[in-house]
């Protein structure tokens, strides 16, 4: 699904052979194989000193445990910065972490991430599903992408706007959240990801569950 759906998408179009990257809230390496295929130089940033441990010695690229609010990056240091499914954790603070990403992205350089959206019906269903799941952290929320291109239209030329999300993106590349069991999912994957694929080619934003986005510093 991320090969698919998220990586190749939300990297369309942007040279990264031998460009600096930054992949944000990397985990252990979400899109990590996908930027190295690229041939791009990468560093991973994580606040969690054991998913960095992870990071290293799965893909032995550079690495910081630090938070996106105080990392001690140079200014303008990289030619791209990736995320994914890393903001929306952020709130009430995506508008800081944002000033963080232009500061320390070159001229020209790109922001490229993946997000839930807000003003969406599954938002809707997200919103309680947040309020009655315990795994859930209370600063999780979509993101408002009309706020957050006003706010920032004079730092960033908007180059990307995708929607994404369907059954596949629940069940398959979410099964977690609903605890579905590996099995089961192994069953049910290829008929999620036939209709993912006819639902990707009627893209639309009420009932998308994500958007793929390409922001370019100005």
């Amino acid at each position: 699904y991320r090969e698919r759906f998220v990586n190749r998408p939300l990297l369309e179009g942007v040279n990264l052979k031998n460009k600096k990257v930054l992949e944000l809230m990397c985990g252990s390496g979400g899109i990590t194989r996908y930027l190295i295929e690229q041939k791009a130089i990468v560093t991973g940033l994580d606040i969690s000193q054991e998913l960095i441990n992870i990071f290293r010695e799965k893909w032995s690229c550079d690495a910081m445990c630090a938070s996106i609010f105080s990392n001690g990056i140079a200014d303008e240091s990289f030619d791209c910065v990736v995320i994914v499914m890393g903001l929306h954790h952020l709130h009430p603070q995506v508008n800081e972490a944002l000033e963080e990403i232009y500061r320390i992205l070159k001229p020209g350089g790109y922001l490229c991430f993946c997000e839930p959206h807000g003003g969406s019906l599954p938002d809707v269903f997200r919103k309680l599903w947040y309020s009655a799941d315990k795994y859930f952290e209370d600063n999780e929320a979509a993101l408002d992408l009309k706020a957050l291109k006003t706010r920032f239209s004079g730092k960033f030329e908007f180059k990307l706007e995708k929607y994404i999300g369907g059954m596949a993106y629940l069940f398959v590349l979410n099964s977690m959240i609903f605890r579905i069991p590996l099995n089961l999912k192994r069953l049910l994957s290829p008929v999620f990801l036939s209709i993912e694929g006819m639902f990707e080619r009627f893209p639309n934003r009420i009932f998308s569950c994500a958007s793929i986005n390409q922001w370019r510093k100005k």
